[in-house]
């Protein structure tokens, strides 16, 4: 960073510290559009670090169970999606008719991951929930290296270089998510908006289930106390099988939409970066808070986005300053509030 890179940034934010300078429809309004638009985008990539952290912290938060192969689903929703694109979408398909088979995908892989989720916990979560911790941690994180071997092994014999970006997908996104639209006279790119909308369904649907529906009680209930809620004639151990479906298919669906991403696009490392995201969300918001999670997504998010701001323009020219600034984020949370911003000394488990 140079004092006249420096100089040059501050300059942009300068008159919105200056009261007399806001009567100004110049630098001002330069000012206020860089920083709506920063934000703009900060909720669009925390609105996907919340689909994809919501399953996780809904596993441990209902399960007591920490899943390190979330990220792997994550990754092989990219590429499911990313093929369902591919072999459907064509030149002379139009917008309309790709968005419709983005969301064919969408429930595809989250119909094909949730049963996969279901039968993961049934056959092999399910026989050490009485141990301790480090065989979940163990066992998920064995299922994440095979899973990512798999996928490098398919990958490889269907001439996909494995680590870089699979461009094919991105290819077949719409004109209409490419560019930037105006809101509120600030210039945001279509496709964060399209991902705030998910991350918002998804939250409202999420939010929905587990408080709205009988079902949802049933987990709550045996989250809290299993031998009561089986004493009444309900099945939690069914009921742990859907939750851990759920949020391995929310996984999924979180990656699904960073496969038109630029920044992710599908490749096997991307299984270890969306892990690490979750994780960071799920830890700053309180292990098992969806509320946390929710917040959490959205910091995050933003100091992505600021950070991401700062390198492009040339402010700082470290490349790895946002991946920095989040893990920093984390640390210091960690050392203030151990348990997050809404978590509790002790959550999960049964």
């Amino acid at each position: 960073m140079t004092p006249g890179t420096l100089a040059a940034a501050l300059s942009q934010f300068a008159p919105l510290l200056d009261p007399g300078a806001l009567l100004a429809t110049g630098g001002a309004v330069d000012g206020l559009q860089t920083a709506a638009r920063v934000l703009a985008e900060g909720i669009g990539k925390g609105a996907v670090y919340f689909t994809i952290a919501v399953g996780l912290t809904l596993v441990f938060g209902l399960m007591g169970v920490l899943n390190f192969a979330h990220g792997a689903v994550a990754m092989v929703g990219a590429y499911l999606g990313g093929l369902v694109l591919v072999l459907v979408v064509g030149a002379n398909t139009g917008t309309l008719a790709t968005i419709l088979v983005f969301f064919v995908a969408l429930a595809l892989v989250f119909a094909v991951t949730t049963a996969a989720g279901s039968a993961m916990e049934v056959a092999l979560i399910r026989p050490i929930y009485d141990r301790t911790p480090t065989y979940q941690i163990l066992l998920t994180f064995g299922v994440s290296l095979i899973i990512e071997e798999l996928a490098r092994i398919v990958l490889t014999l269907r001439g996909i270089q494995p680590d870089p970006q699979w461009q094919a997908p991105m290819a077949t996104a719409p004109d209409v998510l490419l560019g930037r639209t105006q809101l509120f006279g600030v210039g945001v790119r279509r496709l964060y908006l399209f991902e705030i909308a998910i991350g918002a369904v998804v939250a409202v649907a999420v939010w929905a289930f587990l408080t709205k529906t009988l079902y949802g009680l049933y987990i709550r209930a045996g989250s809290e106390d299993t031998e009561m809620v089986q004493a009444l004639g309900i099945d939690v151990r069914q009921a742990f099988t859907v939750v851990f479906g759920v949020g391995t298919g929310l996984a999924a669906v979180g990656g699904v939409l960073l496969m038109w991403d630029p920044i992710w696009g599908p490749s096997v490392l991307l299984s270890i970066d969306v892990l690490l995201y979750a994780f960071v969300v799920v830890i700053i918001g309180g292990l098992g808070s969806f509320t946390g999670t929710l917040v959490a997504a959205g910091i995050v998010g933003v100091a992505d986005s600021v950070t991401t701001w700062l390198f492009t323009t040339g402010i700082v020219t470290f490349p790895g300053l946002s991946e920095v600034t989040i893990f920093l984020l984390l640390v210091v949370m960690l050392i203030i509030r151990p348990q997050g911003l809404y978590g509790v000394e002790e959550v999960g488990g049964h």
